[in-house]
């Protein structure tokens, strides 16, 4: 059987891109840099303890006095690692990478979760996504991007958007069909159903997938390193290629504390306040078996009070019946 040369065909389109939109690329490659460059300022220009104060202050006003101990007992062993501006580089390149995908996924998996046709045609691609190694298509990355820091924003977001899409689909899929007619009832729009009853039950489900994000955008931090990204990865490559055991444990123990952090305070905010329509929604859905309860004891009553006759004609006529 002769040999498909798949490789040949992929690395000529490659060419034929680079060769004709070099431009567009190189123009995308220069937004990623100018945000992640002004991420990365806000991030590293302030003094360290009063990013400290302020990360400890969001631990204890979204999660309470456990997570602000965390917090500061975690960042500040970071800082005295001497690891504080590859870890707000790192934290910078995460965020970046992972607003983008989150961006790009959630939009996708409301398609898909609209539309079967769209659901069907975005599971191969997602699967793929999922699947090839990071190693692989940061090649075809680093040829039309470069090295730097682009390249490893670019593979952080193909690597990492697939759990987006798929758990806002199954979030919005997952929305309670009676929910929805009640919705429709009230008279809501479409779009005002999505926005206000759909999205905020799905948020629990949708939130898990920009958790998920966010931890493989943190397990691309060595792959942007190889690529010529600044943080942590920087330290973890080095530490591999010099077999720094010191070095290693220090970086990776950095890259856990900033993934708890993200974790938990991304959980958190899928607690939120309902929205006025689908409060309406559950405030009628809870009124509803009072409603029929109250009845129940009247019609009772009554039957009680019914004459007799009565109660023997309605008798007889279920005889009849």
């Amino acid at each position: 059987m002769p040999r498909f040369e798949l490789g040949s065909y992929v690395e000529a389109f490659i060419l034929w891109l680079l060769q004709n939109a070099g431009a567009l690329f190189d123009g995308i490659g220069a937004v990623i840099t100018a945000v992640v460059e002004a991420v990365t300022v806000v991030f590293t220009a302030p003094p360290w303890w009063l990013w400290l104060a302020l990360l400890v202050v969001l631990a204890l006003l979204v999660r309470g006095v456990g997570f602000a101990v965390f917090a500061l007992l975690g960042f500040a062993l970071v800082s005295s690692f001497d690891l504080w501006t590859e870890t707000m580089e790192t934290f910078g390149l995460v965020l970046v990478a992972a607003l983008i995908a989150a961006a790009i996924g959630v939009p996708l998996g409301i398609w898909a979760a609209r539309s079967r046709a769209a659901s069907r045609s975005l599971r191969p691609v997602l699967d793929t996504m999922q699947t090839i190694p990071a190693f692989v298509y940061l090649i075809p990355v680093v040829l039309l991007f470069g090295i730097g820091v682009v390249p490893g924003i670019v593979a952080t977001i193909v690597f990492s958007i697939a759990p987006a899409v798929r758990l806002t689909e199954l979030g919005i899929r997952g929305v309670d069909s009676e929910v929805v007619e009640a919705a429709h009832a009230f008279g809501a729009h479409p779009r005002q159903i999505l926005r206000e009853v759909q999205l905020p039950m799905a948020l629990p489900s949708i939130m898990a997938g920009v958790n998920q994000v966010i931890m493989l955008a943190l397990s691309m931090v060595v792959v942007a390193g190889l690529a010529g990204a600044d943080g942590l990865g920087t330290i973890v490559v080095s530490a591999v290629t010099q077999l720094d055991i010191a070095a290693g444990i220090e970086g990776g123990l950095a890259v856990v504390i900033v993934a708890i952090f993200l974790d938990r305070f991304t959980s958190a905010l899928a607690d939120r306040p309902d929205s006025s329509l689908l409060a309406k929604l559950r405030a009628r859905r809870a009124t509803a078996p009072t409603a029929s309860t109250t009845a129940a004891p009247a019609a009772s009553s009554g039957a009680a009070n019914r004459p007799a006759g009565a109660a023997g004609v309605a008798g007889v006529g279920a005889g009849a019946g």
